[in-house]
């Protein structure tokens, strides 16, 4: 791979590491019980598509220090989408979410592979929590076996110990923060803990561990991750609720159905008087909420301009981000490729 950044070439090579160890890997489960093959399906389908932002940040984590390019750090880096296929699997089966990526969510699909037994619904729920757990498993086991030399992945290890602790953390506030009453700041810490870490800030940290990068490089790739991966969610909120599910691939219903604790709806909240924060009450957490009463949560957001809030909030940490990158002395095909991935992660319409 040349310094030139090659988003799409990096995808290719990512996506060819993905497809092909959890292809092996889906078939030795497989080869276990005829009755596994839908499950094993379902692992290879979690890799199916992505954006690999999280190999990204990896891969220019470990540049970013003077690494030089090297097949056994994508290995390495692609290790970190699989951790995010097994937090998709998770947290679409919390949300009941039907969609993804255009496709049904694991559990609903196989609660059609299990339509013929007795408690489908709850069988199909199961297995999914199952196809999150072994990814999450494989995840790890691809990094130990990426190729790297020993010492370099001792250097990395201890922080999927943090990464794994902060993002199960921020499922868990998640989970707690649903239904309760809308307040920005612990939405974002929702945000930061489910999302920005793991998405931005620990795997650049971890590229930069393997790399053996020093202690104020590690703190700039903070300064970067930490509001380069808040910005990320933020405009997934705003994808979420306002995006084309065409792009987008996802349902636009499930956060004010499931009256989750989003930025936005938190800032629609803060800025609405008592009869607009009546109305809301009315509609958010419904579940059989319709086009009509999701046109009217939107039409009080706009209205009270809380998707600006979000886009000026998003914009302050693009802003905040890679002022951050510029003071750091790091080569100059990282830097551009690490200011290009900040652009691509905030600004982007799916």
């Amino acid at each position: 791979m040349t310094d030139r950044w090659d988003p799409t070439a990096f995808k290719d090579r990512v996506d060819e590491v993905l497809h092909r160890f959890v292809a092996q890997e889906a078939d030795l489960f497989a080869a276990i019980d005829p009755l596994l093959g839908p499950v094993a399906g379902q692992l290879e389908a979690a890799v199916a598509d992505g954006k690999r932002l999280r190999a990204a940040f990896c891969y220019w984590g470990w540049r970013a220090a003077g690494q030089p390019d090297s097949d056994a750090l994508v290995r390495a880096a692609a290790s970190m989408e699989l951790v995010h296929a097994a937090a998709v699997v998770h947290d679409d089966l919390i949300d009941d979410s039907p969609l993804r990526h255009g496709r049904p969510t694991a559990h609903v699909a196989l609660r059609t592979a299990v339509s013929a037994r007795p408690c489908a619904d709850g069988t199909a729920r199961s297995l999914a929590m199952l196809v999150g757990d072994l990814l999450m498993s494989l995840a790890g086991q691809l990094f130990a076996t990426c190729g790297l030399p020993a010492a370099y992945l001792a250097r990395g290890r201890p922080l999927w110990s943090l990464l794994a602790r902060e993002l199960i953390a921020g499922e868990c506030l998640e989970i707690l923060r649903t239904g309760t009453g809308p307040d920005t700041a612990a939405s974002l810490k929702v945000i930061r803990y489910k999302t920005a870490k793991y998405t931005v800030e620990q795997p650049l940290l971890i590229g930069g561990a393997l790399a053996g990068a020093g202690e104020r490089l590690r703190a700039g790739y903070s300064a970067y991750g930490l509001p380069l991966g808040e910005a990320f969610q933020l405009r997934d909120d705003l994808l979420g609720l306002f995006g084309e599910t065409e792009r987008t691939g996802k349902a636009n219903a499930d956060d004010v159905r499931g009256h989750r604790p989003t930025a936005l709806l938190a800032e629609t909240w803060r800025l609405a008087r008592a009869a607009d924060r009546e109305r809301l009450g009315a509609l958010l957490g419904r579940p059989d909420l319709g086009a009509e009463g999701l046109d009217a949560v939107r039409e009080v957001m706009c209205r009270l301009g809380a998707p600006d809030r979000i886009e000026h909030m998003i914009g302050t940490r693009v802003v905040e981000a890679l002022d951050a990158l510029g003071s750091l002395a790091v080569p100059a095909p990282a830097a551009g490729a690490l200011t290009a991935l900040a652009r691509s992660a905030a600004v982007r319409a799916s």
